[in-house]
């Protein structure tokens, strides 16, 4: 056995061994956030700090190795990504195991439902009988100048003849990506390096935490209210200097808020005296939402970087999202796609743009849209009904507040239904909601009363009190 196997608290219990502070720190010589973590990587994987192990606190390690305990909990983060440590309340930090792929917790349910699901609400996606036909547009698409051409194309002319006019502001830069999340994966690849920080609002897209997590950096949560971000807490979070402020525009994940004009102006004045924080807009829905695109961008321009899909509004299978910003930001993703795809298919980006120009087209999005808040506000309604309130103005999706989340999950499950929890959404501890997915509901009335009835009584729900 070793030194540090050795090394037990006198308050630990029979069952594990409990490092002392004093005992780690003499192997960690790079006191570095990822030093740390890469030595204990090397200790874990080679059965020096064995499974069951209890690590000293944060604090208490911090203080031993003269960093500041955030240090300690980056390095923290990074091996409980990769599932080599565990916090298990207060018993504290345990080892886990050698490094393990990390696994995104988006969809995850409770309960193996096999044949029994009948209504799932957990995935906020568009209804395909909602979406237009692609026959005509993927015609127009094959008919794309330099068709099977090698050389990389950001943008087609066509496609920023079709976006431009839509922007909150005039970028000085575009770039085509496969969706979205792929847009605000590369941007953050891009402009971020292990252990920045990032202000994210909270609550905020699981993915998007799952992206933050993936560049080692350090989430720094920021409020909201039904206008967004909230000024004051945003300049709280820009004390810790964050390369990025992160958040979603319209129609928001999980809340459905959109940011007013007033507000990105208040943003705005915020972040100027922030110079070095680049503002990046997921813009997730795209011509589906029910307000107008407002942006920090309108006043900061050469610091704001707006990613907007297109793919709930024209269909998933189309993957695309358009990047609009600052040249040197944009440049750099478009250098960093070089070594991958280098660019996308300019068939997609001219379908895209021939269903963005077609007034059908146009009409069809109208409507998904209008039918899509129907369903929305009508679950909305039946909840208020019963007494559990919900703010959602625009999106696929309700938060919903709930007594107890897990109760909530397990009533839902034992009946088919699946909903997301909301602690995936969140940073910090807050008050308990599950997020409801409403773009595939019914639009009848009494399906929606059994839903709302169902929903109720799960928010109510506590098992074991």
């Amino acid at each position: 056995m070793t030194d540090t196997q050795d090394a037990v608290d006198d308050g630990a219990d029979s069952s594990a061994r409990r490092l002392t502070a004093q005992t780690l720190a003499g192997r960690l010589t790079d006191p570095s956030a990822r030093g740390i973590a890469g030595t204990m990587t090397d200790l874990i994987r080679g059965g020096e700090l064995a499974p069951g192990a209890v690590l000293p606190t944060v604090r208490a390690l911090a203080a031993r190795l003269g960093v500041s305990p955030g240090t300690v909990a980056d390095a923290w983060s990074v091996l409980r990504r990769h599932r080599m440590i565990t916090t298990q309340g207060r018993r504290g930090s345990v080892v886990s195991g050698p490094p393990a792929i990390t696994h995104p917790v988006r969809y995850e349910r409770v309960g193996d439902f096999g044949d029994h699901l009948t209504l799932d609400l957990a995935v906020a996606a568009p209804d395909p009988a909602l979406l237009p036909p692609l026959e005509a547009a993927l015609a127009a698409g094959a008919r794309t100048p330099r068709l099977h051409d090698y050389s990389r194309t950001a943008i087609t002319p066509a496609l920023l003849a079709a976006v431009q006019d839509s922007w909150p502001f005039p970028p000085e830069a575009w770039l085509a990506v496969g969706g979205g999340f792929e847009g605000v994966h590369l941007l953050c690849q891009a402009l971020l390096v292990p252990g920045d920080r990032v202000a994210v609002e909270e609550p905020t897209a699981p993915r998007l935490l799952d992206i933050l997590d993936a560049q080692e950096v350090r989430a720094v949560p920021v409020a909201c209210d039904d206008e967004g971000p909230l000024p004051g807490s945003l300049d709280e979070a820009l004390v810790d200097r964050p390369a990025l402020f992160l958040y979603q525009p319209r129609a928001q994940t999980p809340q459905g808020w959109s940011l007013t004009a007033g507000r990105a102006g208040a943003l705005a004045a915020t972040l100027e005296g922030s110079p070095n924080t680049v503002v990046l807009e997921d813009d997730g829905i795209g011509p589906l939402a029910r307000h107008p695109a407002h942006s920090v961008g309108t006043r900061l321009p050469r610091r704001t970087v707006v990613v907007r899909s297109y793919s709930k509004a024209y269909g998933p299978d189309l993957r695309l999202a358009v990047i609009g910003g600052p040249q040197d930001v944009v440049e750099r993703v478009r250098v960093l796609r070089t070594y991958g795809t280098g660019w996308t298919s300019r068939i997609l980006q001219d379908t895209l743009a021939h269903l963005l120009c077609d007034p059908s087209t146009g009409e069809r999005v109208a409507d998904a849209a209008h039918r899509y808040a129907v369903r929305r506000t009508g679950l909305a309604e039946r909840l208020a009904v019963h007494g559990v309130p919900t703010r959602n103005l625009d999106g696929l999706q309700l938060w919903v507040p709930v007594a107890d989340e897990t109760s909530a999950l397990v009533t839902l499950a034992a009946r088919g239904t699946t909903v997301s929890p909301g602690s995936r959404f969140c940073l910090t501890p807050q008050p308990p909601h599950v997020r409801v997915a409403t773009g595939r509901l019914p639009e009848d009335g009494t399906a929606l009363d059994a839903t709302a009835d169902l929903l109720a009584r799960a928010a109510r729900a506590v098992h074991g009190s």
